[in-house]
């Protein structure tokens, strides 16, 4: 499902050099766009208001990203881009509910969660915001799998383990909780999602299996 239609360019994500005016036009048209999804979601977010926002000429936006969905893409491109500092107890169990606990203190904050919880289902809305949105995941797991290869690095598991999907594991049933089923969130159950992934990991089910036996 895509946005509203423009005679521009397909939405795109700009690459702008780094520094100068052009990161600062695009912090403040990134910054415009997250405060407008958190207002009024995707069905009230035009480009136009994002322009007027951010003290920008809409010409600019439109060329650079294309439309909203330009836009969206590229505030979950920029959130992507910000350090993540991660926990490391010495102990992938306590990482991991640090983890969870995180993720479910950001969404369930009433300041806080209101702005990523509208750009995920803006993201949802167009092909341009799910793929960025795609992207942006990996590229937290991909940072968060750190906490996992430590542990294999201490011995705590088996040899091959898959780092990121050890995350995955540990972060998914939030996320089907906040994003699809609506059920309630609560600490407790952020870190049996983390308990449940560390035992999965130390018994090996997130370890290359090997090869059935051929049947003769």
């Amino acid at each position: 499902m895509t946005g509203p239609t423009h005679p521009a360019p397909e939405p795109r994500t700009p690459t702008p050099r780094p520094g100068g005016r052009s990161a600062r036009v695009r912090a403040e048209v990134v910054a415009a766009t997250l405060a407008e999804i958190t207002e009024k979601g995707y069905d009230g977010l035009t480009v136009e208001a994002v322009a007027a926002r951010a003290g920008v000429h809409k010409a600019t936006l439109y060329r650079r990203w294309g439309g909203v969905d330009g836009l969206v893409a590229d505030a979950l491109t920029a959130s992507a881009d910000q350090a993540w500092p991660l926990p490391d107890t010495g102990d992938l169990q306590q990482d991991l509910r640090r983890i969870t606990r995180e993720v479910f203190s950001v969404f369930t904050d009433p300041e806080l969660g209101p702005t990523p919880t509208a750009l995920i289902f803006a993201a949802q809305r167009s092909d341009a915001g799910a793929a960025a949105l795609r992207a942006f995941f990996a590229a937290r797991h991909r940072q968060a799998a750190e906490v996992v290869e430590r542990a294999a690095a201490r011995g705590e598991l088996p040899a091959g383990t898959d780092s990121a999907e050890v995350v995955r594991a540990a972060v998914a049933p939030l996320y089907y909780r906040l994003f699809v089923s609506d059920d309630p969130l609560d600490a407790r159950t952020a870190e049996r999602a983390a308990d449940a992934a560390a035992l999965a990991a130390r018994t090996g089910l997130f370890a290359p299996t090997s090869p059935a036996p051929e049947q003769n």
